[in-house]
């Protein structure tokens, strides 16, 4: 099969195209013909530093990035019972772990698949994936009607869908983007936006009831001095929260923490649900061919998308 192979930290010229043998699964696994792949941050910025490609992948090398695909079952695992052959199914594969998302076939655990619901393509599920995982395990349970929410980056992966969940729950939404993408953020649901280029969101907004963090540093610190007494921010940066930021959460009565996404069958089946009901719907910023994967990189690293990139195949 073909694989996009990484060989050693670096830049996207690193990212070359292989033929490997296919993997083979486990009892608990199927085997994923691959469709559509959704690239973020997280795969996108750690091939730049060996310690932290060591961290995600281990030690050896090549390595295959990537955790988001959709596609179709072809071969099934002995202990499966969900699915089935020929099914069409999208998730996030071993996250954290190694997903070995770049390549035609993909060996993935039923724990961390759904099936693909109909009113959708390969391209809308694959991106359906690590972002809206996110967004949906940092808003759940958190978030109630009437809430004042505050969603840093709107316009990003995590944050378009972040707003469309929130909203789903009765929040008032508000979101920072910039001028230009306005329009997109108001048509997803919220409420308000907040130019960052001319606005400093902190010294217009207060009493917040939640703030989904993706960008850290100052925006994490300014986010908690926002929050109302007893509010929360939960952020995507960094798995443990610099002292700092606890110091001052303690300090004025607020609560935040960090959040690490994880694969889960009964998330992904919840993500299916919304988009079938229209509560979400993933925005594709670009798309590129497979064998194009090192200028799809290069598009996520300029940090402009407005939804998502994907990488297809066949």
């Amino acid at each position: 099969m073909k694989a996009i192979l990484l060989k050693q930290a670096g830049g996207p010229e690193n990212l070359y195209l292989a033929d490997i043998a296919k993997p083979t699964i486990k009892e608990n696994e199927v085997l994923v013909a691959v469709k559509a792949i959704s690239l973020n941050p997280a795969d996108v910025k750690p091939k730049y530093n060996d310690d932290m490609l060591s961290m995600l992948y281990g030690k050896e090398r090549p390595i295959i990035l990537g955790w988001d695909i959709a596609g179709t079952v072809t071969e099934v695992g002995a202990a499966v019972t969900n699915l089935k052959i020929g099914d069409k199914v999208f998730g996030m594969v071993n996250f954290p772990g190694v997903g070995n998302a770049y390549a035609e076939y993909v060996a993935a655990p039923e724990a961390h698949l759904a099936v693909m619901p109909s009113n959708v393509s390969f391209e809308q599920a694959a991106a359906t994936t690590l972002a809206a995982l996110t967004a949906l395990q940092i808003l759940s349970g958190k978030v109630n009607k009437g809430d004042k929410v505050l969603i840093q980056a709107g316009s990003g992966g995590v944050g378009h869908f972040a707003i469309q969940i929130a909203k789903s729950f009765g929040a008032h939404v508000i979101t920072t983007a910039s001028a230009k993408n306005k329009d997109f953020v108001l048509s997803i649901g919220a409420d308000e936006v907040i130019d960052y280029h001319t606005q400093n969101f902190e010294e217009v907004l207060s009493n917040v009831d939640f703030v989904l963090d993706t960008q850290g540093g100052k925006v994490l610190e300014n986010s908690v001095k926002v929050l109302r007494n007893g509010g929360s921010v939960i952020t995507t940066v960094g798995m443990k929260l610099p002292e700092a930021i606890t110091a001052l959460a303690e300090k004025e009565n607020k609560n935040a923490s960090s959040i690490l996404v994880h694969s889960s069958a009964d998330d992904m089946n919840t993500l299916k649900a919304m988009l079938e009901n229209g509560t979400i719907k993933p925005t594709i910023y670009k798309t590129f061919d497979f064998e194009d994967m090192a200028n799809a990189h290069r598009e996520v690293e300029l940090g402009r998308t407005v939804g998502k990139v994907i990488v297809t195949l066949g």
